[in-house]
């Protein structure tokens, strides 16, 4: 079988969509045209034997390289610093090898933190400040903060007690530690972003019967092996959604029926953000190509007109 010939497209591909949308059937099509490698912006995919509840589907990538699935144990706590590192490691491996690199996924956060940088990310937490701040409300953290000096690049969300302590963190990392403080490489400015985003009702109706796959998959009986394996429920719930309802379920706290409906709504309301999120970074300056095809093959060719688009 002739190989098909890589073509000359941009520095990094990304596509993003809400859950349910297709970004991996798209991804891994694009992937067999230009030759291209994977690469997960999933927050949860990272982790080992949570297979079902995050909606691997690894037999889908077929013959195409994949990247940041299954990299840590469950318990860990993988985070957006983590992410970067692991991104930018694979990210020259695959330019190197002059694989084209295709970054997939539906953690906006993840995918803004290498399209625009996240400084801060790398910043440790600090558990025994936090347990101190954390004793504090949010006129006395707002109180501490401003008498705090505060990097111009550094905008701290003042919504949130949890937001506060965080940019409390950071300052106080930066007082003590500010000359050797290293950064990830600079963002990937000139990618290319593809969007899914199919109409409300065929994503409901997606969600909706992929949830009833994954019951019939054993999705629970892969909850009740991650708690043998010593996987905590608190660590479950947080998580979230699928792991979370589940956990809530077999420790009896909900009905079968409730776990079923309380869990459907989630997922739908988690799609609802990742969409909220996806219109923030387009604010944020970030140009999103969204496609208007809902089938597979215009999809395809839809997306490659755009990166031919990109070359010519």
């Amino acid at each position: 079988m002739q190989q098909p010939k890589k073509a000359a497209a941009a520095q990094l591909i990304v596509i993003l969509g809400p859950t349910a949308s297709g970004k991996t059937s798209l991804a891994v099509s694009l992937a067999q045209q230009l030759q291209g490698a994977i690469l997960s912006a999933d927050s949860r995919q990272v982790y080992r034997s949570m297979n079902i509840g995050t909606g691997k589907d690894l037999a889908e990538y077929q013959e195409i390289p994949y990247f940041l699935i299954d990299i840590c144990d469950p318990g860990e706590k993988y985070n957006i610093a983590r992410f970067q590192a692991d991104f930018f490691e694979v990210y020259e491996q695959l330019k190197e090898q002059g694989k084209q690199p295709i970054l997939c996924g539906g953690t906006g956060l993840y995918i803004q933190a290498i399209l625009q940088g996240a400084k801060y990310s790398q910043v440790p937490i600090n558990e025994p400040l936090r347990a101190q701040l954390s004793e504090l409300d949010r006129p006395s953290l707002q109180a501490l903060l401003a008498g705090k000096t505060i990097p111009e690049d550094l905008k701290i969300d003042s919504s949130t007690s949890k937001r506060l302590i965080r940019g409390l963190e950071i300052i106080t990392y930066l007082e003590a530690y500010g000359d050797s403080f290293k950064q990830n490489p600079a963002p990937i400015q000139d990618a290319l972003i593809i969007g899914l985003n199919p109409a409300l009702s065929l994503r409901r109706e997606k969600i909706s019967t992929r949830l009833k796959e994954r019951l019939a998959a054993g999705m629970l009986q892969e909850v009740e092996e991650l708690l043998a394996g010593g996987v905590s429920h608190a660590e479950l719930i947080y998580y979230g959604l699928e792991y979370k309802y589940c956990s809530l379920f077999l420790q009896g706290l909900i009905s079968y029926d409730a776990f079923y409906i309380k869990l459907e709504v989630e997922i739908h309301r988690y799609a609802k953000r990742q969409m909220t999120y996806f219109r923030k970074m387009e604010k944020d300056g970030i140009v999103i190509n969204w496609l208007s095809a809902e089938e597979a093959s215009p999809r395809l060719a839809e997306a490659l007109a755009l990166i031919k688009k990109g070359i010519t």
